[in-house]
């Protein structure tokens, strides 16, 4: 049980401190710069606000903890490239779905046992898991942190 805990704690510690980076620079720059483009010809600072947003609430439903609370978010943000055509909302509104996200992955993550961590999410079939259990929650968090690493990597790019 003790190595259980440290690897939950160590996957956590990660999340929280690229959670705590990516937010800390969102909240840093102005509306302006987010709407901007990270390079020539890539995805804007609001689309990479908005997809990490729909991938991290979709973390509700895969841990088997409730609804999601933003799902029209999908269309623009996960379903559809930047550019797409479709109607975002403001910065401003992004920012504070992105607060109410984490402050209620927060919630369900404090009150989460040892054993809910090493057991599946729902995108991974019980017989499925069955053979490879290493596919379970605290593994998901994990990749989620990466791919949110990956895109504060582009975001810095907004600093000026």
């Amino acid at each position: 049980m003790a190595d259980q805990q440290l690897f939950i704690k160590m996957a956590l510690d990660a999340w929280n401190t690229y959670l705590k980076r990516t937010g800390d620079l969102f909240n840093s720059l102005s509306d302006e710069q987010i709407m901007q483009e990270t390079s020539p010809g890539r995805n804007t600072g609001t689309y990479l606000l908005g997809h990490l947003i729909a991938v991290h609430d979709r973390i509700i439903e895969l841990f088997f903890l409730g609804e999601r609370l933003h799902p029209e978010l999908d269309e623009a943000f996960l379903k559809n490239p930047d550019k797409s055509g479709f109607d975002m909302p403001p910065v401003e509104t992004l920012k504070q779905y992105w607060a109410t996200v984490h402050q209620t992955l927060a919630g369900y993550f404090a009150n989460m046992k040892a054993d809910d961590w090493f057991a599946r999410h729902s995108s991974v079939s019980p017989e499925d898991f069955e053979k490879e259990p290493q596919r379970n929650k605290l593994n998901l968090l994990m990749n989620r942190t990466n791919h949110l690493a990956y895109h504060y990597g582009q975001v810095i790019y907004l600093k000026k």
